[in-house]
């Protein structure tokens, strides 16, 4: 393991904090709020420092580095800008811990979306536009790591070779410096647009600002103690069902509409993630909620965003718990078991009983209707993510009822957890109080906040590697 190389590139990925640190220091300085401005200025000290130090540590060695260092390099990030991004919180006038403030920050850099915050609206608001972008670079950085780094075809347990990933060739060293600027690009209009829509919506222009940043992310942090303070008319919960669709499906799906490139054939992924939406959005329409409100719930759940307009007071916890659990789109900033293991696992079960009932039959082992075949080593990785996301389950569950918290909460706690996705009301868990949790509890809930981001599996190909050695 060459640590020198990991962290030539760990250096990298804190430049970004800096520029976010530097934004927040006009944003400070332009608005007079003064009294938060030195946390700022540390965040952005501290991140150049580490960033020049890190990359002077790996300039002289070797720049290609192998997957387990890949992997190793992404817990790195997650842990460092976390630490780098908690800085703010910790430094504010609000008296956090460090630790709350690392939970904070992780929670955002994962788009989860717990917050150690009761009362949003007494915030500082550039604590609050920080906090949104953290959930930003989070996003941005995850889909770096997904295209770049998890299309690894040795170790192919995303399987993104079933979605199409536009004109980007990922696995040419070549064209990396390329690819991260496209996504990037595309990444920063996404935002804009979902930014514009909300503001010609009538949403104030700061809570558009901050809200864009959480949606492309499928994040969980509001700048407000709720959404319905800020989503109000049928045209901006129909902009919001917009910036749910966009974290949930493919991240290039807009990218080729712009490009009136081929969408039906290249995008069948999508396709069926909708026609899913439309069957879980009609099986509950005619509850007692308005239809785009239960449409914003549906969406919200399988884009493991979790923001809802839906009160506690429903009878559909479970419901959204479990659709929670689907996820969306290979490529997207979504989390989940993903919707197309779990289409595998179905279309490997019925093709078993298809052969037990008729043994003649020729079977079809296409995935979405197109040329791609599903593999016995697809269908074993996708049941694979199915065990250890119940592993994951049961392990977090028992930390949590350990701290007092009843079997249920703990339940709906651990699976929002591993899912990246916010509390809510919708999910009954909308008054947890996370910042007087027990350490083990904390701690427990930023592992599996980062293990929700890059599946367990890449933890026991880390640990085998380790001790294990091939």
């Amino acid at each position: 393991m060459n640590f020198k190389r990991i962290s030539y590139y760990l250096g990298l990925f804190c430049f970004p904090i800096s520029i976010l640190a530097f934004i927040n220091i006009l944003y400070s300085s332009y608005f007079d709020y003064f009294l938060s401005i030195n946390s700022y200025i540390v965040t952005l000290i501290v991140s150049l420092l580490f960033g020049f130090i890190l990359i002077f540590i790996g300039k002289n060695s070797e720049k290609k580095i192998n997957f387990i260092e890949q992997l190793i390099l992404i817990i790195f990030v997650y842990l460092l800008i976390a630490a780098l991004i908690s800085l703010p919180f910790y430094l504010s006038n609000y008296q956090v811990t460090f630790l709350n403030a690392f939970f904070e920050s992780v929670s955002g850099i994962t788009g989860t979306g717990f917050s150690i915050f009761k009362n949003i609206k007494y915030l500082d608001p550039t604590l609050i536009l920080w906090r949104s972008s953290s959930q930003w670079i989070g996003g941005l950085y995850f889909l770096f790591f997904l295209l770049l780094i998890f299309s690894n075809k040795k170790f192919n347990y995303k399987m993104n070779e079933f979605t199409y990933s536009g004109d980007i060739r990922i696995n040419s060293e070549a064209n990396i410096k390329n690819s991260l600027i496209k996504i990037f690009i595309l990444y920063s209009i996404l935002s804009f647009t979902i930014f514009l829509f909300l503001n010609v919506s009538e949403v104030r222009m700061f809570n558009s600002l901050n809200l864009s940043m959480s949606l492309v992310s499928a994040g969980g942090f509001i700048p407000t103690n709720s959404l319905d303070k800020i989503i109000n008319s049928n045209f901006q919960k129909l902009v919001f069902i917009f910036a749910l669709l966009v974290s949930m499906l493919n991240f290039f799906l807009i990218f080729n509409i712009l490009r009136k490139n081929t969408i039906l054939r290249k995008h069948q992924e999508d396709l069926y993630i909708i026609v899913l939406s439309l069957i879980l959005i009609l099986l509950i329409y005619f509850n007692e909620y308005s239809g785009l409100n239960i449409t914003i719930s549906i969406l919200s759940s399988l884009s493991n965003s979790g923001l809802s307009l839906i009160n506690s007071d429903n009878n559909l916890h479970l419901y959204f718990i479990l659709v929670t659990a689907i996820g969306g789109s290979f490529i997207s900033n979504s989390s989940g078991i993903k919707f197309t293991r779990i289409y595998i696992l179905l279309k490997t079960v019925s093709s078993e009983i298809i052969k037990l009932v008729s043994p003649n039959n020729v079977i079809n082992k296409n995935i979405f209707s197109t040329e791609n075949k599903i593999t016995e080593e697809n269908i074993k990785i996708s049941f694979l993510i199915f065990i250890s996301f119940f592993i994951s389950l049961f392990f977090l569950s028992s930390v949590l009822i350990v701290d007092n918290i009843d079997f249920e909460q703990s339940f709906k706690l651990s699976i929002l957890t591993i899912t990246n996705t916010t509390t809510s009301a919708m999910y009954g868990i909308e008054e947890m109080d996370f910042a007087n949790l027990l350490t083990t509890s904390k701690l427990s809930l930023i592992i599996f906040m980062i293990i929700g981001k890059i599946e367990l599996v890449s933890v026991f190909l880390i640990i085998k590697r380790i001790f294990f050695k091939e």
